[in-house]
């Protein structure tokens, strides 16, 4: 179980197809128990906490018989931009996934989503300071969606107000500016 302790800010897919991330493990003040606490890249954003012992559980495949994922939450990386792009192709080209099969790329115009996230944003959580955030989101004015928006604003603890969404886009845009200054200014102390 150890060697599939999931870590703070790592990204699953729950065999239900729906991704997660990581916030942290935390123990129940009672029982002592581990519970992870994970939260929804999709709807409400919702915030979930399930015993470890059950989060790294295998399938019951005898209830979910036509689940070919072998444990409940799989862990999703990507090595890079181009790994995401390399693994939403795949997704487009055949129904299952399919490592044999030969991407189709070319015929691909648009950025696929990778399990329902597009690139952009996959390209955004991952950045390590608000400057990268800043030139990511700065990049996305034509894909961007409200979905997006209330991804970003949760990943930086940040509350954009519901309305038109080009508005939400330079409110995002402004805080996370703001951000990047007060970044900058604390290691310059």
């Amino acid at each position: 179980m150890e060697s599939r302790r999931p870590q703070p800010g790592e990204f699953y897919r729950h065999f239900k197809n729906k991704m997660y991330q990581i916030i942290n493990i935390a123990k129940h003040s009672e029982t002592g128990e581990e519970l992870v606490i994970y939260q929804a890249l999709y709807g409400d954003f919702g915030i979930y906490a399930r015993p470890l012992s059950m989060f790294v559980s295998e399938v019951d495949h005898e209830k979910y018989p036509q689940v070919t994922q072998k444990w409940r939450f799989e862990k999703v990386s990507f090595e890079s931009q181009t790994d995401a792009e390399h693994v939403a192709a795949e997704s487009v080209v055949t129904a299952e996934p399919d490592v044999t099969a030969e991407p189709v790329v070319e015929a691909v115009t648009e950025p696929i989503e990778v399990n329902g996230i597009h690139p952009k944003l996959m390209e955004f959580l991952d950045a390590d300071s608000m400057e990268e955030k800043y030139k990511v989101l700065s990049s996305m004015k034509d894909v961007i969606t409200d979905s997006m928006i209330d991804s970003m604003a949760v990943v930086c603890d940040l509350v954009i107000e519901k309305g038109d969404l080009i508005k939400r886009y330079d409110d995002l845009k402004h805080a996370i500016a703001t951000r990047q200054r007060y970044e900058v200014a604390d290691r310059l102390r």
